[in-house]
């Protein structure tokens, strides 16, 4: 390795870090269309974009999960929701994802598959 230059296991991170997410406005329907398509094919929808516009996309497919931002004060109501105290936020989590896997067994999608 040369001085200055990035070990060959941080080189590909480095040329990800470069790219730069850019943001479509666009009418709700046709948001929906391509977040559909994507859903439908079990891909995100920068992937389907990439897709759509025939540009590489990963191989290798992402964890699937789903993601939402909790501050402090959404740690203290979900804790009162779930009767438990806000600072013990993994407990939290799993009472979160007991409810979501109960609103999606119930769910029309979650029966037509």
């Amino acid at each position: 390795m040369v001085k200055g230059e990035l070990p060959k296991k941080w080189q590909q991170s480095a040329n990800v870090a470069k790219a730069v997410q850019i943001a479509f406005d666009m009418d709700m329907q046709l948001q929906y269309s391509i977040r559909r398509s994507a859903l439908d094919k079990g891909i995100s929808p920068s992937e389907q974009i990439r897709h759509l516009l025939e540009l590489p996309t990963n191989k290798k497919p992402k964890r699937p999960r789903l993601t939402v931002s909790l501050s402090d004060e959404d740690y203290q109501r979900l804790g009162e929701r779930y009767n438990i105290p806000a600072d013990q936020q993994l407990e939290i989590k799993k009472s979160v994802i007991e409810e979501l896997t109960r609103f999606a067994q119930q769910s029309d999608y979650h029966k037509s598959k």
